[in-house]
């Protein structure tokens, strides 16, 4: 594949060509030299199997490098920071055709041009395996206070989310939007104190944002109704799941867990609930129902490890 790797390279320094100023070294050497404003640079990572995030019988190539950068760009809005370069690594089947590989990279290039992050970079294999895709993003944060993490919650804080839950893998988990301009109207709000993205589902992610801050959480039953999204709605009347259920634990949302003030209120999120103390004994997390009972949440979603 020698032959076909040295062509693939060379209409891939086409198709990203650098910007001398702000990659002055990009696709093409042994390592790529990027400049960036901040003297603080957040990294996050993300790697998207064949069969577990996508599935090339069913998705287009161009759909998939869609996907691949946009998960690493929700990471970015979830911490509050701007993209601004990438490098992508793949392990190609040996069967893939060169044609393919383009449209994957043409998925890839849209969604990088559309958010301002450049491609400087990365690693072309092959195998007898099926296709494996590795993104690296640097960034940098959008406010002088840093990147926004998950562990400041803070007791009395509203929980919110940016937009439906539940039923991605009907589509929306290959076409969702990354939340980096809402993360920008965020960022400079002092009202806002933590945040992350919904990627492996709202019970999962909540229960992970409670332990990083030290707290518990409370949802509430009638809000959690009015997050469920239609997608959610149409699959539990396929699987015998409640709607709910599929909010809480499907995954792939991507949208943001916003804990703050009130105030945030303005940015149109949808209320779910609010961070309570963590008392020894009792559960982390509660739903609470409109007659005043409260049922324990267990974190349910998407773990690659069990």
């Amino acid at each position: 594949m020698s032959k076909g790797e040295i062509a693939l390279v060379e209409w891939l320094r086409a198709r990203f060509p650098a910007d001398p100023a702000r990659v002055p070294i990009g696709i093409g050497d042994d390592a790529a030299a990027v400049r960036l404003d901040s003297p603080l640079v957040a990294i996050t990572t993300d790697m998207l199997l064949d069969g577990v995030h996508f599935d090339t019988e069913r998705h287009g190539y161009e759909l998939i490098g869609r996907k691949v950068m946009a998960c690493s760009l929700s990471d970015c809005a979830a911490m509050a920071c701007n993209p601004r370069a990438a490098t992508v690594s793949v392990a190609l089947p040996r069967t893939m055709a060169i044609e393919d590989v383009r449209e994957l990279y043409e998925g890839i290039a849209r969604i990088a041009e559309e958010y301002e992050c450049s491609l400087v970079g990365g690693d072309t294999t092959s195998w007898a395996g099926r296709l494996a895709i590795d993104v690296a993003m640097l960034a940098e944060p959008m406010a002088p206070c840093g990147p926004v993490r998950r562990s400041t919650a803070v007791l009395g804080d509203t929980i919110f989310v940016s937009g439906p839950l539940g039923g991605s893998l009907a589509g929306r988990h290959l076409t969702f939007t990354p939340r980096i301009a809402l993360a920008r109207a965020l960022a400079v709000d002092p009202a806002l104190h933590a945040m992350m993205d919904i990627s492996d589902g709202l019970s999962l992610d909540l229960f992970r944002l409670c332990r990083a801050s030290g707290c518990a959480a409370e949802l509430y039953a009638d809000q959690l109704a009015k997050a469920i999204s239609d997608d959610a709605r149409a699959q539990a009347e396929q699987d015998g799941r409640s709607p709910l259920d599929h909010a809480l634990s499907d995954g792939e949302d991507f949208e943001l867990l916003v804990v703050g003030g009130q105030d945030l209120r303005k940015f149109k999120l949808l209320p779910v609930g609010a961070i309570r103390p963590c008392k020894p004994g009792a559960d982390l997390m509660v739903i609470s129902q409109p007659d005043g009972r409260r049922e324990p949440l267990a974190p349910r979603g998407y773990e690659h490890l069990t």
